[in-house]
């Protein structure tokens, strides 16, 4: 072994991470599908349910994953991007792989990225990047399980994502908004049209709600590939939902038949509307069958341009949906890791997720006096995000995040300044700092049942501040 190759978990992430940025997305599918193929084409081993959109499509994976792993399946899940750890994107059977795996995935899988970039390094195509390098780990990973199903969440857009390279008998679009408009176009039509590449010939399309304009490039391209279609609010959707005690109480109509006395650990509307969505691809992917590849088989019998019509026939066991969703777990969104006072994480980037978290908090707790911390890219709608956060918000502290791309705090200061008013923003150069800032903001009343601190802006945002707080020591 030369010293350049890695011999340890620290080396790995270093190599990896240095084959380039995440957010750059070069439009071609050539490198990642080459270095697949040298693999043996891993992503063909296994049936996959592919998940795209703008917001939710983490929980939304996360539930549908649940789900499988309560049928008795064996699962693996692929989400991004990480809240601490590289290792934790790639999970089979609800755990992520050890550093030791991890390590051992990349040296199985780097002779031939080496030989994917000798071959490309004088034709302009590059070396692999390093979102496709861990895509074709989690491919390779998945195989060797083996698998029984995986769940493979769409890094950014669709139709050029490194994902795109497996063929999902279950393609979920959950709903889609504007961001990464310098990737993926500035309008919900363009940004439709790259997330409706992930539906092909022959698989199901299961579609959240979406605005009209992104429904219908979704639905135009589910009658070019001959898919066939399910839809929240007319094939399937939530038929209640009430507060309860840590989450919520919700029936749903599935393709299939009806759940009820469901309890789902996760707050707010937008996760009911994952969870419904999430029954659907499972219903989907399972058809009726006793088996997985019976399921399949059936799911994907429908004729083309079919809707589903519901009925009995195929029901999941009511059972199982019950305890499947209220195993589920979706880290950083809305997730509460203190109390006195209540600190929330929540990793809502964009105006629609933030929209969505306010609505949230309002409804789901009482806080008489709710400070932010916020850190988030210089690429997103920041201003966007902070008109959401200011009605709920007593008082806002400005920081910045471990990623190079995080706005510097002085220009944070000055666009929530203008949002927030002078006396109600503050500004901290350390995201620790930030947080204690705003704990003894929220408690400077003395009405510390009712305080709470909200850290949000960004996935960094969340898993730095994860860290701090030392979360997976205190669960």
């Amino acid at each position: 072994m030369s010293q350049s190759e890695p011999t340890d978990y620290r080396g790995t992430i270093a190599e990896i991470m240095g084959r380039g940025v995440e957010w750059e997305i070069d439009p071609t599918l050539d490198r990642v599908r080459d270095l697949v193929e040298l693999l043996g084409e891993p992503q063909r081993a296994y049936p996959v349910i592919h998940v795209a959109g703008t917001n939710g499509k983490s929980s939304t994976a996360r539930l549908i994953e649940s789900l499988l792993r309560e049928r008795g399946l064996r699962t693996g899940l692929y989400t991004s991007p990480e809240l601490t750890t590289l290792r934790e994107r790639v999970a089979v059977d609800g755990e992520p792989v050890t550093e030791e795996r991890f390590v051992e995935i990349w040296e199985d899988v780097r002779p031939y990225a080496e030989l994917i970039d000798a071959k490309n390094a004088d034709s302009g195509l590059g070396r692999l990047s390093f979102f496709e390098v861990l895509t074709a780990m989690a491919f390779a990973a998945f195989a060797d399980a083996p698998v029984d199903v995986a769940v493979v969440e769409v890094g950014m857009g669709g139709t050029w994502d490194a994902t795109n390279v497996a063929d999902g008998q279950v393609a979920v679009v959950t709903p889609i908004g504007l961001d990464h408009t310098r990737y993926l176009g500035d309008t919900v039509e363009e940004i439709a049209g790259e997330k409706a590449g992930i539906i092909k010939p022959g698989a199901v399309a299961v579609l959240a709600q979406q605005p009209v304009a992104a429904a219908e490039v979704l639905l135009r391209r589910v009658a070019e590939t001959g898919a066939a279609v399910a839809r929240e609010g007319i094939e399937f959707g939530v038929l209640h939902r009430d507060l309860a005690v840590g989450g919520q109480q919700i029936g749903l109509r599935g393709l299939r038949g009806s759940y009820e006395e469901i309890f789902l650990p996760l707050f707010g509307e937008h996760q009911a509307g994952n969870a419904a969505v999430a029954l659907a691809a499972v219903e989907a992917f399972a058809g009726g069958g006793a088996t997985p590849a019976a399921g399949l088989e059936a799911a994907t019998r429908i004729a083309p341009g079919q809707e589903f019509t519901g009925g009995g026939e195929g029901q999941l066991d009511p059972a199982l949906v019950r305890s499947g969703f209220a195993k589920a777990a979706s880290p950083g969104r809305l997730e509460v890791v203190r109390t006195g006072p209540t600190v929330l994480l929540d990793a809502a980037h964009n105006p629609a997720g933030t929209a969505a978290s306010v609505q949230t908090i309002t409804e789901s707790f009482a806080f008489s006096r709710l400070v932010g911390v916020f850190a988030a890219a210089a690429d997103k709608d920041v201003e966007g995000v902070l008109e959401q956060l200011e009605p709920v918000l007593a008082a806002i502290v400005v920081t910045r995040n471990s990623s190079p791309r995080s706005l510097p705090p002085d220009e944070l200061y000055d666009i929530a300044e203008g949002i927030f008013g002078a006396d109600r923003v503050h500004r901290a150069d350390r995201l620790d700092d930030a947080i204690d800032r705003a704990i003894g903001l929220a408690e400077e009343t003395g009405e510390y049942q009712g305080a709470g601190v909200l850290v949000t802006g960004s996935v960094v945002t969340v898993g730095d501040a994860r860290v701090l707080l030392r979360v997976e020591e205190n669960k």
